[in-house]
């Protein structure tokens, strides 16, 4: 029996790789730096009003999310290790698949690796935005949260794409 049915491969391609890692980089980068910034500048609990609801408060976080976790770093280390691994596997075998992948996986492996690098070094990891009453967060935690957005968009449009249209028969009123 012949097969002609042909197979697109959506796997990562080698720019789709470059612009992951070059997104990762550049987040990793940014994190670290407006850190180092923060940790140099402002003594811990120390605030400064920017503007409106926005300041930037120098606090230090062992946990995860809203301060979650708090006593296993280890184990949030572990963890955010086996979830870095696992962006990357998934994003080689399906990369190809939509092209804000690269973006949205780039965003969420650079502030996962923000955040490792923080608490590897310190044992935690320094957050500095504050916005009203929302937890003080930084800038890693806003790149996960926009990588997770774009991830979640691009799995509803591919799904809204992926269903049968439904072809209308019979009679039309008018």
């Amino acid at each position: 029996m012949h097969v002609s049915a042909a197979e697109r491969t959506v796997a990562a391609t080698a720019r789709q790789w470059a612009g992951l890692g070059l997104i990762a980089a550049a987040a990793l980068a940014a994190d670290q730096v407006a850190k180092l910034a923060v940790r140099s500048n402002l003594a811990l609990d120390d605030a400064v009003h920017v503007v409106g609801p926005l300041s930037i408060r120098h606090i230090p976080n062992s946990g995860i999310a809203f301060g979650l976790f708090s006593r296993a770093v280890p184990i949030v280390i572990g963890l955010t290790t086996l979830a870095i691994a696992w962006m990357l596997v998934v994003f080689a075998r399906s990369g190809a698949r939509h092209p804000v992948l690269a973006p949205a996986f780039g965003l969420l492996a650079g502030g996962s690796l923000g955040n490792l690098a923080d608490r590897l070094r310190l044992g935690h990891v320094t957050d500095f935005i504050t916005v009203s009453q929302w937890p003080t967060f930084n800038l890693a935690d806003a790149f996960i949260t926009v990588g997770v957005v774009l991830l979640a968009v691009a799995f509803l449009l591919s799904e809204r794409s992926a269903r049968p249209t439904r072809i209308r028969t019979g009679a039309t009123r008018s």
